[in-house]
């Protein structure tokens, strides 16, 4: 197996100089076109990834000129992750890709090397069109244009190539709905479908998502996911001044199949294995400190502390970041800066064996949060569930151990 992969890295590095050869100054890659020119615009759509930002696809526009031997893709989804401030940056909202263009052979190496399949649709566009669509995107790559506020539900790399095809389109794109109508699909539900596979990003996700996340949104929103777009690009039909109608799309079908990878095995247990197992835990020694009336501060001091950080996160995103869907989130009342703040107070009566206020006062929250969980006008993940019970028990407990003290 080791020398199957070696083998396979030393092709891929071969791929990858041949290709570095192939479009060096010899090889054209900057765009111009003529109307007589022979064009071909396609529309790509690229296979999930490991990574959290690649788990939803990527999408991009190809443009060949076949009479001047260029070929060249047109990449909204470009970020530095290694810039300064850059994850500070991004929780914020204030993260900017930019436009990046470069030539086919680097962009499928790319894919290929990452086992990302990637899916090509060729537009249906007039010779005017094509010319329009070319001048937008070369227009937008500007060094003064290419960069812009990335937004991963409204503007990101899907949702740029479409407005620019509609925008160069000489009519109107009719997708075949009304993509203003709301649907009963909401953000989470898209999130939970293209995060399958990858347990700890979903729930790293769907704990950073308020309520908003859980609205009913429209078709056209949907498009944020590249694989929506590429659906809806396949029914579509472009409806000119006159009233004729053609096919968005002339024809479609695997561009490049990647190289084969062994599938990531995830190796830890699922969140929700390891939330019932703090659960248990929880519950055991609480159990023996009762019977024994001892108290387990240590423990107490490594759960509030965790959630107390977890709550931290949720607070930054909820009064902080701009990112939409954020604010409200209810599981600020169950996890919040509050355990942290107080742990203090709580760790120095609980040594004590005296009633503290504030395990008095979350064994409330807690007892209200769960009594309306199902009033709450948000979904939670069901990991959140022996978690809180954690909380809610120990508080619990220590109110019981200091209450026997005081008999």
């Amino acid at each position: 197996m080791k020398q199957k992969r070696r083998y396979l890295s030393i092709k891929c590095l071969i791929a990858l100089l041949v290709l570095w050869f192939s479009a060096a100054p010899g090889r054209a890659t900057e765009v111009s076109a003529e109307p007589g020119d022979s064009l071909r615009i396609s529309l790509l759509t690229c296979a999930a990834g490991d990574e959290i930002y690649s788990l939803f696809g990527h999408t991009a526009i190809r443009c060949e000129n076949l009479t001047r031997g260029t070929d060249v893709v047109y990449n909204y989804g470009i970020f530095d992750f290694s810039s300064g401030g850059f994850v500070l940056r991004f929780a914020l909202g204030e993260t900017d890709y930019r436009l990046d263009r470069e030539p086919t052979d680097y962009f499928n190496y790319a894919y290929y090397y990452h086992g990302r399949d990637v899916w090509k649709q060729t537009l249906n566009l007039t010779q005017e069109e094509k010319l329009r669509l070319i001048g937008l995107l070369e227009e937008n790559f500007r060094p003064e244009n290419r960069v812009y506020r990335y937004n991963f539900f409204y503007d990101n790399c899907s949702t740029r190539p479409r407005d620019k095809v509609e925008e160069a389109v000489q009519g109107s794109v009719d997708y075949g709905a009304d993509m203003d109508a709301a649907t009963d699909t909401t953000f989470r539900d898209l999130i939970d479908q293209y995060s399958q596979g990858h347990p700890w990003s979903r729930l790293a996700m769907n704990l950073c998502l308020g309520s908003e996340a859980d609205k009913p949104i429209n078709r056209r929103t949907q498009m944020f996911v590249p694989f929506c777009l590429k659906d809806y690009f396949s029914h579509a039909q472009i409806t000119d001044s006159a009233g004729h109608t053609r096919p968005l799309v002339a024809n479609e079908g695997l561009m490049l199949k990647a190289l084969e990878k062994s599938p990531a095995h995830d190796s830890l247990p699922s969140p929700e294995l390891w939330a019932w197992l703090v659960f248990g835990m929880t519950a055991l020694l609480t159990y023996y400190g009762l019977r024994r009336r001892k108290s387990f501060w240590v423990f107490d001091a490594v759960l509030f502390t965790t959630a107390g950080l977890a709550g931290c996160i949720l607070a930054f995103l909820v009064f902080l970041s701009q990112h939409p869907c954020m604010s409200p989130n209810y599981l600020l009342f169950v996890f919040h800066p509050l355990h942290l703040l107080c742990l203090p107070w709580v760790i120095y009566d609980e040594r004590k064996q005296r009633c503290n206020l504030y395990l008095g006062a979350n064994v409330l929250v807690l007892t209200l949060f769960m009594a309306f969980w199902a009033l709450i006008p948000q979904e939670f993940p069901l990991t959140v569930v022996p978690l809180a019970l954690s909380l809610y028990i120990r508080s619990i407990g220590n109110l019981l151990l200091a209450k026997r003290k005081q008999q």
